[in-house]
């Protein structure tokens, strides 16, 4: 049942930041966000601390909260949320207003992250992982079988560090921002090393590195092109992993489970794990030195070929795009950037389909010594950053908005006891 519409407040009444807080059913400081953002103007005590916000203006911001949880949207049904993170058009994406590609291409992921988070850039930023939340969660990794996916080795880890945390439960903006540049780092450090010797400092990317690639010394280009893969996977709107993440932060689960259900969604093939599938095709295309057979194979299969294709770009993929440029100056990295090039001409016959970041990504894996699974590794990790980005904005918004209502289409009651 929707919850009845309050009485219509005194239009010369003004109300204290406590009762503001209570008709938007959100925390005090939730209010003052929503005058930084210019949703409320607020007005200063006189002689006193505190403010007074206008009684009409509290009431209206109200209505179209209701309206948003409710899940109404102008375009057709789909639930749609309000975010200033990430926006996606014309074949270009943004962070908070700043062209994504722009920012990878010239800022760490770290910095990247910060940027998503805080909207202020931080050059410099590095990621330190607390030795007792690495200690826990490398125990809990080491305890998996050896078949263990990427996805289930990170949420057994997310879920060991937040165990490590006492403080995981408190969801101020400082507390999940001191988690999330914590939670990262200790995720990579958890990982099983590509070879004997674990690297635990550094930039992310040349430690990730170690967890991924048999190359013990890697050239600068390659390190720079896998830094700048973590950085533009960091967000990517409202994809599914995000979507659950969201509506765990709107429960206001702490950011460890939030991730946690982004980790838990973003394992399926349509999603995450689809850089693995592209891995594998480009490796087939490899040994056989020609796309054709091997699309062939694929589309006898009834399967669609990954790698290729986007449903928010019409056009290209501006990650792919960008990925293709850096890998273009790594030599070793030619027979697969050649590959992929074939897969695209040979299924371009039949449908004229760009290739994605997942196939860039696969470029970048088997260029690089790195097995099937760490193009979905590389996404999980780089994607926290994005996770914790929404489950920061959905923490400063009305306590579970996202529970749409379901539309029952089974028997009408009632129904006799079943025998």
């Amino acid at each position: 049942m929707r919850d009845p519409e309050p009485a219509p407040l005194d239009a010369e009444r003004r109300l204290s930041t406590k009762e503001a807080a209570e008709l938007l059913g959100v925390k005090p400081e939730t209010v003052y966000a929503y005058v930084s953002r210019g949703q409320l103007s607020s007005r200063r005590v006189a002689g006193g601390r505190g403010s007074t916000f206008d009684a009409r203006e509290v009431e209206a911001l109200a209505r179209r909260n209701r309206r948003e949880s409710a899940g109404s949207s102008p375009s057709g049904g789909e639930l749609s949320v309000r975010t200033r993170i990430t926006l996606i058009e014309s074949d270009r994406y943004y962070y908070r207003g700043v062209d994504a590609v722009d920012l990878a291409t010239r800022h760490t992921y770290e910095e990247v992250a910060e940027w998503l988070w805080t909207g202020r850039m931080r050059p410099g930023s590095t990621f330190t992982a607390p030795d007792a939340a690495v200690t826990v969660a490398r125990r809990a990794v080491d305890a998996l079988p050896e078949h263990a996916a990427p996805t289930d080795l990170l949420r057994v880890a997310t879920i060991a560090a937040a165990t490590a945390d006492p403080l995981r439960f408190d969801l101020s903006e400082d507390a999940v921002l001191g988690t999330a540049r914590t939670l990262i780092p200790t995720l990579v450090a958890a990982l099983p090393p590509a070879w004997r010797d674990r690297r635990d400092d550094g930039p992310l990317a040349h430690r990730l590195w170690s967890r991924l690639s048999v190359h013990k010394d890697p050239d600068e280009a390659s390190l720079r092109a896998l830094d700048t893969a973590l950085a533009l996977l960091v967000d990517h709107d409202l994809a599914a992993s995000t979507l659950a993440v969201r509506v765990a932060a709107s429960a206001r689960a702490h950011a460890y489970a939030a991730v946690s259900a982004g980790l838990g969604v973003i394992e399926g093939p349509l999603h995450g794990a689809a850089s693995g599938l592209a891995h594998r095709l480009l490796q087939d295309v490899l040994d056989q030195g020609d796309a054709a057979p091997v699309i062939t194979d694929e589309l006898r299969a009834g399967r669609r070929i990954p790698g290729l294709g986007h449903r928010l770009y019409p056009g290209e993929d501006p990650r792919a795009r960008a990925l293709f440029a850096l890998l273009e100056q790594i030599p070793r990295a030619e027979p697969s950037l050649l590959a992929a090039r074939d897969i695209v001409e040979t299924t371009a016959r039949h449908a004229p389909l760009h290739a994605n970041v997942d196939l860039a990504l696969a470029v970048l894996t088997t260029s690089c010594g790195m097995p099937p699974t760490a193009g979905e590794t590389i996404f999980a990790v780089a994607r926290t950053a994005g996770w914790i980005a929404h489950a920061l904005e959905e923490y400063g918004e009305r306590p579970l908005r996202m529970r749409p209502s379901g539309l029952y289409a089974g028997p009408k009651p009632p129904q006799p006891l079943p025998e």
